[in-house]
């Protein structure tokens, strides 16, 4: 059994996990491209979206991310072999 990814390693591969949900979701990958990778305890990975909110008139998309999140977690699960919950700050 391998040792967790850290951190650090999901940020060096994130740009891959976004073109592969961009691949196969353009709207999810809309919604979560300028997302930033704030913490990962092995099982959630944390996403910030403060700076997104700075310009809440065009880039508030929590509610569809809700709804778009599977997309996301599939994306991570190909392309990182592993299995994440998502917790929004």
């Amino acid at each position: 059994m391998s040792a967790p990814l850290t951190l650090i390693e999901i940020r060096a591969r994130w740009n891959d996990v976004l073109d592969h949900l961009e691949s196969h979701d353009r709207v999810a990958w809309i919604a979560y491209f300028d997302a930033r990778l704030a913490d990962f305890d092995g099982q959630v990975l944390s996403l910030d979206f403060r700076d997104a909110r700075k310009f809440a008139g065009g880039h508030e998309y929590s509610p569809t991310r809700e709804k778009l999140e599977s997309a996301l977690k599939s994306s991570i699960s190909e392309v990182l072999s592993i299995e994440v919950k998502i917790f929004e700050l």
